[in-house]
């Protein structure tokens, strides 16, 4: 078997040769690192490295990956050594403060990018498993759709596509969870035919709520969707077989998929052509984790078997990240997770970037309470693998104070003369920029479809002012801090630019702007000769930070989102029964919860208004649906409207629409791979665009601020 064969399999080479290999490859990093160069040569050797990773780029296979790690590695590690002991000067006090917060932001992206690497040496990529052909020998499975306070139009599909997943009637029981005590909820469960739950206390948020079910339920295995998550009827039957397999599996994850587009997307106009922050989560680093045994729970899409759950308490309510918590639980007692990176749910993305950012900060205080109380370094059960995966999660909401350091890091010598490194600008050159350079062309082919350059930086700028203090207090005293539940399912009736959100980083692009000219006058400066090269450095630092600015702030411009259910492209094959008895064959566009657009076979002038029927199979029997004729598009296209229905047959439109697993399946991870200057283009049309729009608001405000004030009667006032 070649490596690359080996690693596809997901076999690793024995532990003593794997030690052996890590020891070697120390070793030879070590000697790589510590040699002393000078400037030609540190340029040349970088050079070199450089070129042979941009030939691997283009090589397929897991080995070209691997060594493409090793060379980025090198690069960097030799940065890091170089920054330790050769430019931490001691000019002044500012010096040298300036100067240690600006090394430990570059310590905590080096520690970041090292971990990353780490944990996707080798993708599992589990598929699933045959389950028995007797279905007596399936087990049984209670499905828990917690909910609190969503509107009833939300939770509605979830519960109507989990009553038709495929699996034998006697073993499966639905429960709706509902800690929002509604009358309307309950009479909505007795018509539907499932469960209803509910308690006279909300103690534990979500993960009180679900173990409250677990104590009046007895199912083998407990499935959770989150109650704007749409399962798939084919759900069980992918999930279930691995654990038949593996008596101490007691998770299996499944990837989260919308199928709306989340504030960044909308704002952003980036839906459908760039990967969002999610998907490399999902799309690769859950897969990596699964190599180490290190799957998380991520509360929703997932299975848990009833046992081990029980072992280790229930669901973890000491944090509000629950779920992450409670596999870490898991895995200290000894049991396994998998993932398998084939959608089997849907759901809605937040509306709103206040409503994003506040889901945000909840998983980053979540995960820094686990690194607080249950840090995944100490304690017995877990093995070295597992604690750096989990560590590197925890770890990755810390970055709120690096980042900010990183955008505000030249102004000490824009503004103060400060240098925070001691270097010339050529050796800073020299030195950071191949680290900067071989990390990139390393994660364009590690990381491909599932993360574009530079977007990411956008994110995390975004977020870092409101991850900061939430973090840092969690790591103070854990207990501070409670359960916020994500309003899914809300509209953005007109475009606005949020400058409450957008504050911090008007103030940070205010300073950054007047770091420039306090640059552009240094230049003027006869007596700066002998440091040109040095301003033109922070300047060009400062002018890469204000891009990402602009683009932080073109996310805070909401754009109108009035669709209650998004459109959801499907291409199946119905039929339009029209009030005369004509039956007019042809294909589906896409659909909604309200609506959906038709592709006639032949085309057919209709009346908007006109009462149709629409056929759709599912199981191979067709049933039909009322609508009525909304728009008649063009020649052969028509746009229907649902009519109301019972609950049959929204059930029945449920199952042939949204628990339809090939429509998840094509859309997930169909992003090609993106090159730098693709993406630094497109970043750079965000940013002139958040420019643009900021400019706009500022406008409006000042006109509307100059107008007379108006009395209720809408008289002028004195």
């Amino acid at each position: 078997m070649s490596a690359d064969q080996q690693l596809k399999s997901g076999k690793l080479p024995s532990r003593a040769a794997t030690w052996s290999l890590w020891i070697l490859g120390a070793l030879l990093l070590a000697f790589v690192v510590a040699v002393p160069m000078e400037v030609t040569q540190q340029v040349v050797f970088s050079l070199v490295l450089f070129i042979v990773a941009l030939i691997l780029r283009r090589r397929g296979g897991r080995v070209s990956a691997l060594v493409m790690m090793a060379l980025s590695l090198a690069v960097s590690c030799r940065y890091i050594w170089w920054r330790l002991t050769q430019t931490m000067g001691m000019g002044s006090f500012v010096d040298l403060t300036l100067g240690l917060g600006l090394l430990g932001a570059e310590l905590y992206a080096f520690l970041i990018l090292v971990f990353g690497y780490f944990q996707v040496l080798w993708p599992l990529n589990r598929k699933p498993v045959p389950l028995p052909a007797n279905q007596d020998d399936w087990p049984s499975v209670d499905v828990l759709i917690p909910t609190y306070n969503e509107p009833l139009s939300v939770v509605r599909t979830t519960v109507l596509a989990a009553s038709v997943i495929d699996w034998p009637a006697d073993k499966i029981n639905i429960y709706l969870l509902d800690d929002g005590r509604r009358d309307e909820f309950r009479d909505f469960c007795e018509e539907v035919g499932i469960g209803y739950l509910t308690r006279t206390n909300n103690i534990g948020a979500k993960a009180g709520n679900i173990n409250a079910a677990l104590k009046r339920t007895d199912g083998e295995y407990v499935v959770i969707f989150d109650c704007d998550h749409v399962p798939t009827r084919s759900f069980l039957q992918v999930t279930m077989g691995w654990f038949l397999r593996d008596p101490l599996l007691a998770v299996v994850q499944m990837p989260h998929y919308f199928f709306s587009a989340d504030p960044f997307e909308r704002n952003l106009g980036t839906y459908g052509r760039v990967p969002n922050e999610g998907e490399l989560f999902y799309g690769l680093l859950q897969d990596g984790n699964d190599q180490w045994n290190a799957t998380f729970f991520c509360g929703s899409c997932a299975v848990i078997k009833r046992a081990p759950l029980l072992e280790v308490g229930g669901v973890a309510t000491e944090t509000v990240t629950e779920d992450a918590h409670t596999a870490l639980k898991l895995h200290r007692a000894g049991y396994r997770s998998g993932y398998i990176a084939i959608p089997q749910a849907a759901g809605l993305a937040t509306e709103s970037l206040s409503a994003h950012v506040a889901q945000r900060v909840r998983w980053a205080r979540g995960m820094a309470q686990i690194f607080r109380v249950d840090n995944p370094l100490l304690g017995r059960g877990l093995r070295l693998s597992q604690r750096l995966c989990y560590f590197n999660a925890m770890l990755h909401f810390f970055y709120g104070l690096p980042r900010i350091i990183y955008l505000t890091a030249p102004l000490a010598y824009l503004f103060f003369g400060a240098h925070v490194i001691h270097a010339s600008a050529l050796m800073i050159l020299a030195y950071a920029l191949p680290h900067v350079l071989q990390a990139n062309v390393t994660n364009l082919r590690v990381q491909g479809k599932f993360r574009h350059p530079l977007w990411n930086e956008v994110y995390e700028t975004t977020l870092a002012w409101y991850i900061l203090r939430p973090t840092l207090m969690a790591v103070i005293n854990p207990r501070l801090g409670k359960f916020n539940v994500t309003p899914k399912g809300g509209l953005v009736e007109r475009g606005y630019f949020d400058a409450q959100i957008a504050k911090p980083y008007l103030l940070i692009l205010l300073l950054n702007l007047c770091g420039i000219a306090a640059g552009v006058l240094r230049l003027l400066n006869p007596d700066s000769t002998g440091e040109i090269q040095t301003i033109w450095f922070n300047l060009a630092w400062t002018f890469y930070n204000v891009l990402m600015l602009g683009a932080t702030i073109a996310t805070a411009s909401e754009r109108r989102q009035v669709r209650r259910s998004p459109r959801v492209p499907l291409d199946i094959a119905a039929t339009l029964y029209l009030p005369d008895g004509q039956a007019l064959p042809c294909r589906t566009r896409n659909f909604s919860t309200g609506g959906m657009a038709l592709m006639l076979e032949h085309s057919q002038p209709m009346e908007p208004g006109t009462p149709v029927q629409i056929g759709l199979t599912h199981h191979g029997v067709e049933r039909r649906l009322p609508a009525i004729v909304r728009q008649d598009r063009d020649e052969s296209g028509v746009s229907i409207q649902f009519d109301e229905m019972d609950v049959e047959q929204e059930r029945w439109l449920v199952a042939s629409t949204f628990a339809r697993a090939d429509i998840w399946i094509s859309q997930w991870g169909q992003h090609g791979h993106d090159s730098f200057w693709r993406s630094l283009g497109e970043v750079t049309l965000a940013s002139l665009n958040g420019f643009r729009r900021l400019g706009g608001y500022v406008s409006e405000t000042l006109t509307q601020g100059f107008r007379p004030a108006r009395s209720r009667n809408g008289e002028s006032s004195s």
